[in-house]
């Protein structure tokens, strides 16, 4: 397995990989639009992982100067229980600690037990926070 920067010509691979491991996602996460987004944003932040040229897993984070965010942590169902998901935060982790990040947060649905205990065995912590939310864009328009 090789863990490398995400490149244009891996959006439509990404974009369904994302779509098969967060079915539920809302309206507005539209994968395609979501990396194009992303692109033009810290697109060092964005990794992939591979076997053989297939692409398995990503992880797309953030550093705003203050705080890291990561998202789109997702390993396809078949490779899940491998370490592909904790080399995946490792990187990003050793990346947001090269631009002198302190702390990255991340957000699971309550629901998602097993992924909590993914990020809690990561040494990620349930914090005592209200998470809070408002759409700027209708997500039709967006």
């Amino acid at each position: 397995m090789i863990i490398r920067p995400f490149k244009d010509s891996d959006t439509e691979t990404v974009a369904a990989l994302w779509r098969e491991v967060f079915p539920n996602n809302p309206p507005w996460n539209v994968p395609e639009k979501d990396i194009q987004k992303k692109l033009e944003v810290q697109r060092e932040l964005f990794i992939v992982s591979e076997i053989n040229s297939t692409i398995i897993g990503t992880a797309m984070a953030g550093y705003d100067g203050h705080r890291g965010w990561v998202y789109y942590v997702a390993v396809s169902p078949k490779y899940r229980r491998k370490g592909i998901g904790d080399s995946l935060m490792r990187r990003v982790e050793d990346e947001l600690i090269k631009m002198g990040c302190t702390k990255l947060n991340l957000q699971v649905r309550a629901s998602n037990k097993d992924v909590i205990e993914f990020y809690e065995k990561l040494g990620y912590n349930v914090e005592n926070h209200v998470s809070m939310g408002k759409l700027l864009i209708n997500p039709d328009k967006r």
